[in-house]
């Protein structure tokens, strides 16, 4: 057989590229492409009804009526307006770039943000019922975290400015010169949640890390702040709203809890009451219609969502919501409380916005985002199984399987998350589906330890010193693929973006030997030279996740783990991706590990956007990326009608 005689001759040669080899160079508009020849036509034609593939994502309901959805018909994300549930989507917002953090404020105004080049440095604005667009913000400074009462006459937001790890918390004010005021001057990343119903309170949150966070109240005439349920040890928040009479806040908490429940705090005695009940699941998002009458929130159940409706009052149980297996998102009931507004995302169908009736029990969908020519019924649902890693830990994968003949093996991508705290959904994904039914390899998404919705235990087995141990995961999983009789453990590629991009490089250091290549997008190659060089809004909340450098012991542990000091060990093809403009992963982490790789003659593909940050937000980069990765998955594992 071709592909496997291919795969064999490829561990054999490695695909080495002679060291000091010249880079061949293309420059494509905003993209740079080096090693990586060019693509037969054939490849982008293939990929072209995935790339079409269309999402909406519920926002807000309008104040003329319907539903704010963010959704893309160009190059780039933008707000549209849907009337009625399958009406046409109206677009608002004609920007170069993408926008988000789409919410109508009380008046009808619309707040949205954006920011250039995928950098972060997000500005907001703020769009009337004309059409008319005005920047709340001043240009050099980053921007979110958009709060207001109920009224809309206070409205605040954080910010932060280039070279400090501080915001502050800045409230729109008509009166002052700039249109702005800084009502509060924070330490570390502030950000306010809510404003009480009068306008007066404030509720602040401060993020340390995944683990730890604390609130407080701020009196906005004065200044003074007051620390919310001051508790002993590290308690993790998450979200914050008052009751619409003011007495109490909503928030989810995992104090006395390995998981995140949904609380309420009373204002006037300190007493917290459980609302979610005890789950062996985290609570992840909830909202309160604004009298106060019906209560949601969603639980992730090993990755799926669960919407669950009670009467706040009563905290009886109200008809619930049947929907299909995938993940729901971004919760907001309509003006008068009758809707429950949401996006929901399947493995076979684009995230799209739909609502729950609360008066008739009856779910609709809104949209139905195009499948860019894909047969839905053709689309692979996962498998979600768990295996046993080094210690006896379970650990959850959802795998998707290609069609095979009897005896056939498929090669195998394992996607591994970034974060390193996110998690892993069942929800559509382009690139999934087309592996699947295009090249014939089945996907691995994996959630090893330290990853989010399997409770704080799970989540902290990763902390610094143990940070090689979601490694070792992965090469469990690699042992769990040689006892599966329809996967090929000789044709297995490891593929991740952002941390996942890390542990991509970590797992070709680790068990290269038994990989065909690597895949990692901006990811870490260098622990010591990240922290340093990361923005500076972000430097201390990553040192509590991964360790401090400057602790010599922890300084020690980088050295030996970081995969730049341990390129020697890879010697399969690695193809690397990076935006110029990230703030998160600096471009200096790609280009440092692709100069080590290609020196020690280990053919490198290198692609870079210079319009792009973290993430790649624009379609004509995506479309450029899935064809490099589809010609380098096709040439490592030997698949595809060019072999």
């Amino acid at each position: 057989m071709f592909a496997l005689s291919l795969a064999l001759a490829l561990s054999t040669s490695t695909l080495a590229l002679a060291q000091n080899a010249p880079v061949e160079r293309r420059e494509i508009g905003n993209q740079i492409l080096e090693n990586v020849p060019t693509a037969d036509p054939a490849i982008r034609a293939g990929l072209a009804r995935y790339q079409n593939a269309r999402s909406a994502s519920f926002q807000d309901w309008a104040a003329g009526g319907g539903m704010l959805v963010v959704t893309r018909f160009g190059n780039t994300n933008q707000i549209h307006q849907v009337a009625a549930p399958g009406a046409d989507r109206s677009q608002l917002t004609f920007h170069d770039e993408p926008v988000s953090g789409v919410h109508t404020l009380p008046g009808g105004e619309v707040l949205f943000s954006k920011d250039t080049g995928g950098d972060e440095w997000f500005q907001l604005f703020v769009r009337d019922a004309s059409g008319k667009e005005v920047q709340l913000t001043e240009a050099g400074t980053r921007n979110q975290s958009p709060a207001w009462s109920g009224d809309g006459k206070v409205l605040v937001w954080s910010r932060a400015t280039k070279g400090s790890a501080n915001y502050d918390v800045v409230m729109r004010d008509p009166s002052a010169p700039d249109g702005r005021r800084v009502i509060f001057k924070g330490e570390g990343q502030v950000s306010p949640i809510d404003v009480s119903p009068d306008g007066k309170t404030v509720l602040l949150g401060r993020y340390y890390s995944i683990g730890e966070s604390k609130r407080w109240l701020l009196d906005v005439a004065s200044g003074k702040t007051t620390e919310l349920n001051p508790a002993k040890g590290k308690v993790s928040y998450d979200g914050g709203l008052f009751t619409p009479d003011g007495k109490s806040i909503l928030m989810l908490s995992d104090e006395g809890s390995d998981f995140m429940r949904l609380v309420e705090f009373d204002l006037a005695t300190g007493k917290k009451h459980l609302v979610s009940g005890e789950r062996p699941w985290d609570v992840e998002d909830f909202k309160l219609s604004k009298d106060g009458r019906v209560l949601a929130y969603v639980v992730n159940e090993d990755g799926y969502s669960k919407l669950v409706v009670q009467d706040f009052r009563t905290r009886r149980a109200l008809p619930q919501p049947t929907l299909p297996g995938g993940v729901v998102s971004n919760l907001a009931f309509s003006e008068d409380g009758s809707k429950l507004g949401f996006s929901l995302a399947t493995p076979t169908a684009a995230s799209d916005a739909w609502s729950f009736d609360l008066s008739n029990g009856q779910v609709t969908r809104w949209t139905a985002s195009e499948l860019g020519g894909l047969d839905a019924k053709a689309l692979v649902s996962p498998e979600l199984v768990r295996f046993s890693s080094f210690d006896k830990r379970s650990i959850p994968a959802f795998v998707y399987k290609p069609k095979l003949a009897a005896g056939q093996k498929a090669p195998v991508i394992i996607d591994i998350h970034g974060g390193p705290e996110g998690q892993s959904r069942p929800v559509f994904n382009p690139f999934h589906q087309h592996t699947v039914a295009e090249l014939g390899a089945a996907v691995i998404v994996t959630n090893v330890r330290g990853s989010s919705g399997y409770g704080k235990t799970f989540l902290n087995l990763d902390n610094a010193e143990k940070r090689e141990d979601s490694v070792k995961d992965i090469g469990a999983l690699l042992d769990w693929i040689k006892t599966q009789p329809d996967l090929d453990p000789n044709r297995v590629v490891v593929y991740g973006q952002s941390y996942g991009g890390y542990m991509s490089l970590a797992v070709m250091t680790h068990y290269s030997d038994r990989l065909a290549g690597g895949v990692e997008r901006y990811g870490i190659s260098n622990f010591v030279s990240f922290l340093q060089n990361t923005e500076a809004y972000r430097r201390d909340l990553r040192r509590a996740e991964y360790g401090d450098e400057r602790d010599p012991k922890m300084l020690k542990a980088f050295e030996t783990i970081s995969p730049l000091n341990n390129v020697s060990r890879i010697t399969k093809p690695m193809l690397v991706m990076q935006g110029w403009n990230d703030p998160r992963v600096p471009k200096s982490e790609s280009d440092q590990v692709v100069a080590k790789l290609r020196e020690k003659g280990v053919e490198t593909w290198y692609v870079q956007f210079k319009d792009e940050g973290h993430g790649f937000a624009k379609k004509i980069n995506n479309d450029r990326r899935r064809e490099v990765e589809t010609q380098f998955l096709q040439r490592v594992l030997g698949t595809g009608a060019s072999q």
